[in-house]
């Protein structure tokens, strides 16, 4: 079973039913989140802040979210929901650092965790959502399609801070 709670407009998430429970992130999730994010990408300046988790929970834009299993976390994603002008006061979404842990892909966590995030976005009237993954992440991009992304329609382009000028 899948609700939103809502509370002052924004959603205090609370999944339930199988294969996980989805929330949003707290302080107390700080250790497992950097733990995933390590697993998904090697770079030894990983360094996620309670504090920092904190405040998102309390954003009406931002949204951390854990997927659990019993009392475990096995999976994380980040939706921000960005403001724009093209469509009246729709905004559109950008989903970041979806990670499942290794030994719990494809048993429905990551579908879970999209699913929630289109709640989300459809409770705040986006007009889509994007996300970017590696090119050579084929398995992923396999599993972006099934959930009904394209990566036909659009192109992407990264430039990390260490490239910006100035």
């Amino acid at each position: 079973m899948r609700e939103i709670n809502l509370v002052n407009s924004t959603p205090k998430l609370i999944v339930t039913g199988p294969p996980c429970s989805i929330r949003r992130a707290t302080e107390a999730d700080a250790p497992v989140i950097e733990a995933l994010y390590r697993e998904f990408v090697a770079d030894g300046d990983i360094h996620v802040l309670p504090g920092h988790i904190a405040a998102l929970a309390e954003s009406s834009t931002s949204f951390l979210l854990v997927a659990k299993i019993d009392d475990t976390v096995y999976g994380t994603a980040l939706l921000t929901l960005c403001p724009d002008v093209m469509y009246g006061t729709q905004p559109f979404g950008v989903i970041e650092n979806i990670v499942v842990t290794q030994s719990r892909r494809g048993g429905g966590i990551g579908r879970s965790l999209l699913g929630q995030i289109e709640q989300i976005a459809a409770h705040h009237d986006c007009t889509k959502l994007m996300l970017l993954s590696d090119r050579t992440r084929r398995d992923a991009h396999v599993f972006f399609q099934r959930c009904g992304f394209s990566g036909e329609t659009k192109r992407a382009f990264v430039k990390y801070r260490r490239q910006f000028t100035g």
